[in-house]
């Protein structure tokens, strides 16, 4: 008996444990999931300031996201005489309902902000040149993808937040010349958020986005391997004493369990302290004011504020737009891989200069704005 289990477990561990640095190489290689690394890796790429782990983290979120939210749609009913009474059930009767629940949203938060912190990085070290341009094409795409994951779910809930958060949003999408309303229709099924919007976010949130966003990323796991990984020529040279690459077993794959064990504690710990938010029945006729937008469209409402096409969709779609041509103008290969270097200090200037300005307007939309939308010089 004991012989035929030892059969099953090396039918899927094949390698075993590695020993030694020739089984190691073997392990990174029959692994499904190890051999999207590169058997060695440079030591450069081992140290915690050439990625900060943000891609890493951003896969890890998605993938936590996915396993919450199948066990959250097993209790919850698409429907607006329903589902806010789904999310009140999962306090009193889904076992470690209001945890899953806490997990979710926590961690959709924490994903679009490491995945535009992991944008930023990669802008910032010069990866998005040659032969890198599809994948940073794909990487903007996945940041506009996990922007509408985190939008469609924001609805959900159905309750006064997320109701008014999406009607806000509707509204800059009908603000779009010529197809806006078009558009705006398309996405809510209906003039005004209703139980058409609810089923279609549901299925854009559970199916459409995932399927999508699932794709893409195998494209960019699959084009970092083939383009090389982290670019790291000019400012890791070549060691001069020691082995000029590491395997990635163990020396790699134990800083990302490590990176991954403190990811796992932080949204433990935000789950089990800060429950999410649950506000009365969505009612359409008591609109809340000010109505706001999630906060990662806080600085587009801000914006469109003043402007309704210049800051509500100009302003989005010509950022969006310059990232995915900027590697297909940007031709030279001076500073690679380096987050600072005088060759490459206007481009850096300017994308931190526009970034800052988003957090700014970000954080007055967030903090700084009251009734009737009015500038409120200290928060409420």
């Amino acid at each position: 008996m004991r012989a035929f289990f030892q059969r099953i477990r090396d039918s899927v561990f094949r390698v075993g444990w590695p020993a030694d640095e020739r089984k190691a190489l073997l392990a990174m290689r029959s692994s499904f999931l190890l051999h999207l690394h590169a058997p060695k890796v440079r030591p450069a790429s081992l140290r915690l300031a050439a990625t900060w782990g943000l891609g890493l983290l951003s896969l890890f979120l998605y993938g936590s996201l996915v396993l919450t939210g199948v066990y959250l749609m097993f209790y919850y009913i698409p429907h607006p005489d329903a589902a806010w009474r789904s999310m009140g059930d999962l306090e009193f009767v889904v076992p470690y309902g209001v945890v899953t629940r806490n997990l979710h949203r926590w961690g959709a938060h924490a994903m679009v902000a490491i995945v535009l912190l992991h944008l930023g990085r990669v802008y910032l070290t010069g990866g998005y040149k040659a032969p890198r341009e599809a994948n940073w094409v794909a990487g903007v795409g996945l940041a506009v993808l996990t922007l509408g994951l985190s939008f469609t779910g924001y609805l959900l809930p159905w309750d006064q937040l997320a109701f008014w958060a999406v009607t806000v949003g509707s509204k800059m999408v009908a603000s779009v010349p010529v197809i806006g309303d078009a558009a705006a229709l398309l996405l809510l099924g209906d003039q005004t958020v209703g139980e058409a919007a609810l089923l279609r976010f549901y299925v854009l949130h559970c199916v459409v986005l995932p399927v999508a966003l699932t794709g893409i990323v195998a494209f960019h796991l699959y084009r970092v391997r083939k383009d090389g990984g982290l670019v790291t020529s000019e400012h890791a040279p070549e060691p001069t004493e020691g082995p000029r690459l590491w395997p990635a077993w163990p020396h790699l794959i134990y800083r990302e369990l490590a990176l991954l064990a403190g990811m796992v504690a932080l949204l433990l710990a935000a789950s089990m302290l800060f429950n999410a938010p649950l506000e009365p029945l969505a009612d359409p006729t008591r609109t809340p004011n000010p109505a706001k937008a999630p906060w990662y469209f806080l600085g587009i409402q801000e914006l469109a504020h003043y402007s309704a096409f210049w800051g509500g969709v100009f302003i989005p779609a010509a950022a969006i737009g310059a990232l995915i041509v900027l590697p297909y103008l940007d031709r030279r290969t001076a500073g690679l891989g380096r987050y600072w270097p005088p060759e490459r200090r206007w481009a850096n200037s300017v994308f931190l200069f526009f970034a800052a300005f988003f957090m700014v307007v970000t954080v007055v939309g967030t903090f700084f704005r009251g009734p009737a939308w009015a500038l409120m010089w200290w928060p409420p």
